[in-house]
């Protein structure tokens, strides 16, 4: 037990947030003003949501002007993939943490599904993330983070990779239930999306979901998940 907390102390210092370079200019951690563009830019985007966020808007909000934080971002879209690739790196670094010690497959998977679908709580290691809000970005606008003619291009580039390690590490964890799975990774990026799906449409589409305040997102793809791989083995 003493060396599990060894260890888990030495993930817990060494931990960054690690976002792809060419997503923003300058680095938003790298200064006050950078900080506050993430901060007040969570709370704007999920105030007036995506499509009327402008960083005019945002500049007036942080006192500064809109030229100040084109020097870190190129465009409002190129925010958008930031806050997601960060929120996705943060879910990877409470999915390590979080099923690291833990021996049985079962429960490792239970786990690993409750980290991916649940409903986010606030973090006090990154005060200036509001990581409720950026939680609901995530389910109202992560799409729109890669549903672009520039996908290819972006993909290409790495934008994507924290959201792909979260389905890859997800996916580790199905096959170390079920190494005789042939859809571990389809089987992931289903969970992973369709837990966004079902809390959007648990909220907004009440009538297509059995999901509510009793019967969860976690709930309903740990079901599925380990029926699933049951049938399957």
């Amino acid at each position: 037990m003493r060396k599990i907390i060894l260890i888990m102390n030495n993930l817990l210092s060494n931990f960054k947030i690690n976002i792809p370079q060419g997503i923003y200019l300058k680095d938003p951690e790298s200064s006050l003003l950078g900080k506050k563009i993430i901060e007040q830019g969570i709370i704007l985007i999920h105030e007036i949501g995506f499509e009327d966020f402008n960083f005019k808007k945002l500049g007036n909000l942080i006192n500064s002007n809109e030229s100040s934080i084109y020097r870190y971002f190129e465009s409002k879209h190129k925010l958008l993939v930031y806050l997601t690739s960060w929120y996705w790196s943060w879910i990877e670094y409470q999915l390590v943490l979080e099923t690291y010690s833990i021996a049985n497959t079962e429960e490792k998977l239970r786990k690993a599904i409750e980290v991916v679908t649940r409903t986010t709580k606030q973090d006090s290691n990154f005060s200036h993330i509001n990581e409720v809000l950026l939680n609901q970005i995530v389910i109202n606008e992560n799409s729109k983070s890669f549903l672009t003619k520039d996908v290819d291009v972006d993909n290409k580039d790495g934008f994507f990779i924290p959201y792909k390690l979260v389905i890859l590490r997800l996916s580790e964890v199905i096959s170390a239930y079920n190494s005789s799975y042939s859809y571990t990774l389809s089987l992931s990026n289903t969970i992973i999306e369709g837990s966004l799906h079902q809390h959007f449409t648990k909220k907004h589409f009440k009538t297509i979901t059995n999901c509510n305040d009793k019967k969860t997102p976690t709930d309903f793809f740990t079901d599925l998940a380990l029926k699933t791989l049951s049938s399957n083995g």
